[in-house]
């Protein structure tokens, strides 16, 4: 989008949501609004229905752990005040217009939000995408499960105190002639890559 077209959305996106919109970025050529999760069905509805906006394409929904993070996460909210959040990209097919959206999650220790997929029903996999690995909890989703980790899978494999080799492994027993599960065997280690050059790499030097 041309800046005068996304100056247009920003005026448009501050008009119709009103108090409701915390804050709103223009970085790269793309928009970012921050909003308060407790508004965000309304919200989510005001950006699908109005006719100035007419985000009726949701294209992926994805969850953030920022636990470790080392900055300022956003405008009105500090780095360790909130874990998590759920970051919507939207598309208006009529204006061809996009949006992200991000929404902070209140609670660390038992993180919810609203289903949107009574507004964009193809929120239905990514949100059991953000609860599998985040354990976002999505309230009102008619079929929240896993959809990536096995069964049984102990918890979410995208937060970032997530251990890399995980809680539990599978092998084959020979003697009870099937799969089964253990904890795992695995010493825990951090894997960096260690990379030597030559002195003059990079500049320009034979």
């Amino acid at each position: 989008m041309t800046d005068n077209r996304i100056d247009k959305l920003a005026v448009n996106l501050q008009q119709i949501l009103s108090d409701r919109l915390v804050d709103i970025n223009h970085a790269l050529g793309e928009l970012t609004v921050l909003i308060h999760s407790q508004d965000l069905p309304d919200v989510a509805e005001a950006l699908k229905s109005h006719a100035d906006l007419g985000f009726d394409t949701l294209i992926d929904l994805c969850g953030v752990d920022y636990s470790k993070y080392t900055t300022n996460t956003h405008a009105g909210y500090k780095r360790g005040e909130r874990r998590f959040a759920v970051v919507y990209h939207l598309l208006s097919v009529k204006h061809n217009h996009r949006l992200r959206m991000r929404v902070f999650i209140e609670d660390n220790e038992f993180p919810m939000l609203d289903s949107v997929m009574h507004i964009w029903p193809s929120a239905n996999w990514f949100e059991r995408e953000a609860f599998d690995l985040f354990g976002v909890v999505f309230n009102n989703h008619p079929d929240l499960r896993r959809i990536l980790t096995d069964y049984g899978f102990i918890g979410n494999p995208f937060r970032k105190d997530f251990p890399l080799s995980g809680h539990m492994e599978m092998q084959y027993d020979p003697e009870q002639k099937r799969v089964v599960y253990q904890p795992v065997t695995i010493e825990p280690r951090e894997i960096t890559p260690y990379i030597v050059r030559e002195e003059q790499y990079g500049k320009g030097e034979a």
